[in-house]
């Protein structure tokens, strides 16, 4: 049986009730860039999960919060095989909404490679 990657976004890659959402807001690493901030922590699961907290108060549409929601978790499905194990809860700054999908994905492309350059130490 050969080892395939699969990009799949399943129920287990993702952060569900508010204690997995606490123990990440509790003591993160975070990384930012202008519009996004990610909040990491460590996991002991031998894969990545990734929680959205995207506020009606920073973006008020809900077509736009799904959106953005939207390119932050095929970005994440996409890159999650070079990311460390770990949580990950997303949060965006006000503004977002303004973006083009293509800026939120360099933003968090780059998000990702520092993460990725942090964890090799």
């Amino acid at each position: 049986m050969t080892n395939t990657v699969t990009y799949e976004f399943n129920r287990e890659s993702r952060l569900l009730t508010p204690g997995q959402f606490q123990s990440v807001f509790s003591k993160p690493l975070r990384f930012g860039s202008s519009h996004i901030t990610i909040l990491v922590t460590p996991n002991s699961d031998n894969n990545n999960r990734l929680g959205l907290a995207i506020a009606k108060k920073r973006v008020k549409l809900a077509v736009q919060r799904n959106r953005i929601k939207r390119q932050i978790r095929e970005s994440f499905r996409l890159n999650q095989h070079n990311i460390p194990h770990i949580d990950i809860v997303v949060m965006v700054k006000s503004g977002t909404d303004k973006l083009e999908n293509k800026e939120i994905n360099q933003q968090l492309e780059k998000i990702w490679r520092k993460i990725i350059q942090r964890h090799k130490k």
